[in-house]
């Protein structure tokens, strides 16, 4: 039997290998259109312009749909685990489960509304992105958060194309590059699930209602 036959172990293995198929997609594209600067462009920046942006846009849309379905399996699957133990406060698990669920929902919102169109919707679902996703793995990745969200705050310039002479430049630089590990680092913390996910199925249960 193959690995990712067993249990539920495909999900969190799908989520992270499309969730990196999409960006690298779309860097790449929007590289060989020149649509982007070869070294450290925003994640945004790689899917602003079509075609790119429409295959960004679809792609992460599967993403939050893979994730919404991981998060979720997890969810039951710790509260079988502690059902008898009470070992983790269901409160705590369901309240992942609500930040997961917000992340996913945040990723809609960017892959939809492209920063050169409507930047503050697309500013607002990368905040219900990163806030609740950093929320939902703890401190994993807070170290890459914080120094994205204040270098961000020194980036004036809003053009895809940027000059080493551009007095904002190096904030531009280290912001977008904590924002690469912040979202890579968010997707790659789903791999530690497939062992724990080996281990059980998920079953829908119908019943009438008279």
């Amino acid at each position: 039997m193959f690995w990712f036959t067993q249990g539920l172990c495909f999900l969190p293995a799908f989520l992270v290998i499309w969730s990196s198929s999409t960006f690298i997609v779309a860097y790449i594209i929007a590289l060989f259109r020149r649509d982007v600067d070869i070294i450290f462009p925003y994640i945004s920046d790689t899917g602003a312009y079509p075609p790119e942006s429409c295959i960004f846009g679809l792609m992460t849309f599967i993403s939050a749909c893979a994730g919404i379905a991981t998060i979720y399996a997890r969810y039951k699957f710790v509260e079988k685990l502690s059902g008898d133990t009470r070992v983790v406060s269901p409160r705590l698990n369901y309240t992942a489960l609500v930040f997961g669920l917000l992340s996913c929902l945040g990723m809609c919102i960017v892959a939809t509304f492209q920063e050169t169109v409507v930047t503050w919707v697309h500013d607002i679902g990368a905040l219900m992105f990163f806030v609740p996703a950093r929320l939902f793995i703890a401190i994993l990745a807070a170290l890459a958060f914080f120094p994205t969200a204040i270098c961000a705050y020194f980036v004036k310039q809003t053009t895809l194309h940027r000059e080493k002479d551009d007095e904002d430049y190096p904030y531009h630089v280290a912001s977008a590059s904590c924002e690469w590990v912040c979202a890579f680092s968010f997707i790659c913390f789903f791999l530690t699930y497939i062992d724990d996910f080996k281990l059980f199925t998920l079953r829908v249960k119908t019943e009438d209602v008279e």
